[in-house]
């Protein structure tokens, strides 16, 4: 029985991966007085008169909302929202699992970005944070954007922040493994969605010193006039010599290749056109860009993919987690730029200088303590930039 028909069967089995699970034992008529009517009146008056006491007095400062509208479901697209609610329970399982925050997931059945928005501005108040998943790009970016000016508890769409994040602890370190600078190397990404928009913005930030964004029509360059205004912001910063041309002229003489697309698009002879001691990270789901042994065979200094059956899988498991645990803890409005920087490093930082090898650039997905260090992270720098 391969994967995905063993995933069906354990389905079928848990009809659901989530249940509701009683922090209040109900056993007596005190307990029933105590936990509802009608001695649940008077935290609902203190709620009512202090409006923040609802983080002290309910779960709603452990409590996130795991939303999306189906549109952009791993890499199955446009499904529904309905269709996306296993991948919503399972993002929900790893927010318990490995941060120990509650999660709820929630699937929006709208594509309109007015409707969506709404929704999520009238349910907010029972959560200390959103995150926002699979939803397609461009709809994605102003969705989020607009949430952040609306609301005053954290929003973070996971595949551009999560996504961009992992690979920046995983650049980091495979970056100073090849003996090279960030600001000296140049990074092409294949793939101009939600995901490799992010990833960029995140790597220029990082500091990388010069990045070539690449789509279906090639290298986005200065020259081009782009509808989507996510295209035309990324050609303003990036692409430092304004080059033209196909993913192969992108990958020529690059340091590190980045890949959000599809798989089978890069071939040997473009790895071996790169730079000394080039890192890979084809992370095209479930099959990359380029296999991890054609990418070692090819020359390949460093590899990294999505997958769990390979060294360096960068997964944003290790830190949407992390990110959320640490913004609830202090109850940070936002989760700012700083504070995913901080994350990246935090990350990157727990493969001690000893262990980092090129089959060991980022800790395993299922290491429970990269949560904590994400944590502590994120809100010391929330409490530095805030007091």
């Amino acid at each position: 029985m391969d994967i995905k028909e063993e995933a069906l069967k354990k389905h079928y089995e848990w009809q659901g991966k989530l249940e509701v699970v009683s922090r209040a034992r109900i056993e007596t008529k005190e307990d029933l007085s105590l936990a509802y009517t009608p001695g649940v009146a008077q935290p609902c008056l203190e709620i009512a008169e202090k409006p923040e006491l609802s983080y002290k007095l309910t779960r709603r400062g452990n409590l996130v909302a795991v939303i999306t509208d189906g549109t952009a479901v791993l890499g199955l697209g446009d499904i529904g929202g309905l269709a996306g609610m296993p991948v919503m329970e399972g993002k929900c399982c790893l927010f318990k699992e490995f941060g120990g925050v509650d999660a709820i997931p929630l699937c929006v059945k709208s594509k309109d970005p007015d409707e969506i928005v709404r929704t999520i501005e009238l349910i907010s108040d029972s959560f200390g944070g959103i995150n926002l998943e699979d939803i397609s790009a461009p709809r994605c970016f102003e969705i989020e954007a607009r949430l952040k000016e609306l609301l005053d508890i954290p929003v973070f769409h996971d595949d551009q922040h999560g996504t961009a994040i992992v690979v920046g602890a995983a650049m980091l370190n495979a970056v100073k493994l090849a003996g090279k600078r960030l600001e000296d190397i140049t990074a092409v990404i294949n793939g101009a969605g939600s995901a490799g928009i992010a990833i960029g913005k995140f790597l220029l930030k990082l500091g990388v010193g010069n990045l070539i964004m690449v789509d279906i029509g090639g290298i986005i360059n200065r020259d081009e006039v782009y509808e989507n205004p996510a295209h035309a912001e990324i050609a303003r910063i990036t692409n430092r010599d304004n080059v033209k041309g196909t993913l192969a002229d992108a990958m020529r003489g690059a340091d590190a290749f980045v890949g959000v697309s599809r798989p089978d698009l890069v071939a040997p002879d473009m790895v071996r056109s790169m730079a000394d001691k080039p890192i890979m990270f084809p992370m095209a789901n479930p099959n990359p860009e380029i296999t991890y042994e054609l990418a070692k065979e090819s020359g390949a200094f460093v590899v990294g993919t999505g997958r769990s059956d390979y060294p360096n899988q960068i997964n944003n498991v290790l830190v949407f987690p992390g990110v959320f645990k640490g913004a609830l803890s202090v109850r940070a409005r936002q989760i700012t730029e700083e504070m995913k920087l901080a994350a990246a490093r935090a990350i990157a930082s727990l493969v001690t200088e000893d262990k980092l090898s090129q089959d060991y650039i980022i800790p395993s997905a299922l290491d429970k303590s990269v949560a904590e260090a994400v944590a502590r992270a994120v809100a010391e720098q929330w409490v530095k930039d805030n007091g």
